[in-house]
């Protein structure tokens, strides 16, 4: 027996039929909702190919297009430490950009230069802290005292007759060496160098003394025999490099220092979309075989959801940007 049209139905029906002879939208009651994404969704990064971000972006992509049923695409917007990319997204109104970031990305990028278009904690929502790795206070395998506090004692007799090494006014190299030279009473002189390759051949060559490296390419260089690490940043030993102590350990207190992979979305993303993409993403960087993929690249998976990443952003505001005033710290 066939049901009667209810009230209800022949009204959505008239209104769909209206609506389409008089070319108008038709009113929310009467129409589907549109899946999102209804389109490819864009990673944007802010380095190039096969940096530490592009490899991260390029891990999650997969297993988030199988997720949402969409492809993922990565698309590199290398330039001024991955700010470029990082504003395009703050811009992005067409709900199918996120953003693959770093510490300075969504922290200082402003306190630092301030003009810099986008604002990290105004213009662009926090999704997901994916990862985090302490940096490594290396040496040249031929630095002098036996334990990392031996090696830290004679850092403060060397006083500034000692350099160190980074890849960059503003990095978070430069900013965490400030920091731990407050922390650790030592006095060695800021050397900029174009990158981390470079700031390592001027370790080897006895042209700096000490840098904060990524652990990744810090240990290469430690197994191969060339450098030595004196400890890792992390207020304890992180699973990235358990066989390194932590700076703490050699006396140094006060410090925790990490760097991280993020993703953000503009804050032209409705809110329902962002917590579903961090919902995927928590879920996705904990699966075993991605968490493996994470660790051999260097990190340690954290996978917190919104608000954890913007309780990471406004901690290390404040810290960072402490270290940046009382240093006077500009880009070139």
């Amino acid at each position: 027996m066939t049901k009667p049209v209810s009230h209800h139905h022949r009204r959505s029906i008239l209104c769909a039929a209206v609506a389409l002879a008089a070319g108008i939208a038709m009113p929310a009651w009467a129409q589907k909702a549109v899946p999102w994404p209804s389109k490819p969704l864009k990673i944007l990064v802010g380095f190039p190919a096969g940096s530490s971000p592009d490899l991260m972006a390029r891990t999650i992509a997969e297993p988030l297009s199988q997720a949402l049923g969409q492809p993922v695409v990565v698309e590199n917007r290398p330039g001024a430490g991955g700010n470029i990319a990082a504003d395009q997204v703050a811009r992005a109104t067409d709900d199918h950009t996120i953003g693959l970031m770093i510490n300075g990305n969504l922290t200082i990028a402003r306190i630092l230069n301030p003009v810099t278009p986008y604002d990290p904690l105004k213009d662009l929502q926090p999704v997901s802290l994916l990862a985090v790795a302490p940096l490594v206070l290396a040496a040249p395998a031929g630095a002098p005292g036996a334990t990392p506090a031996d090696f830290l004692a004679e850092a403060r007799r060397a006083g500034d007759r000692w350099n160190y090494g980074t890849p960059g006014i503003g990095t978070v190299a430069h900013l965490g060496m400030e920091l731990l030279k407050t922390k650790a009473g030592i006095a060695p002189v800021h050397v900029p160098y174009a990158g981390n390759p470079q700031v390592i051949t001027g370790m080897l060559g006895n042209q700096v003394q000490m840098a904060l490296l990524p652990p990744g390419l810090a240990m290469a260089q430690v197994k191969g025999g060339k450098l030595r690490a004196i400890g890792v940043t992390s207020a304890g030993r992180s699973s990235v490099v358990p066989e390194v102590p932590s700076l703490s350990e050699a006396g140094v207190q006060g410090l925790q220092l990490e760097i991280w992979n993020a993703v953000a979305a503009p804050n032209s993303l409705p809110k329902a979309h962002a917590d579903r993409l961090a919902s995927l993403l928590t879920g996705i960087v904990r699966q075993p075989e991605v968490r493996q993929k994470i660790l051999a690249q260097g990190w340690q998976v954290a996978g917190t959801a919104a608000e954890g990443l913007a309780k990471r952003m406004q901690a290390d505001t404040a810290a960072m940007a402490e270290v940046i005033r009382k240093n006077n710290i500009r880009p070139n």
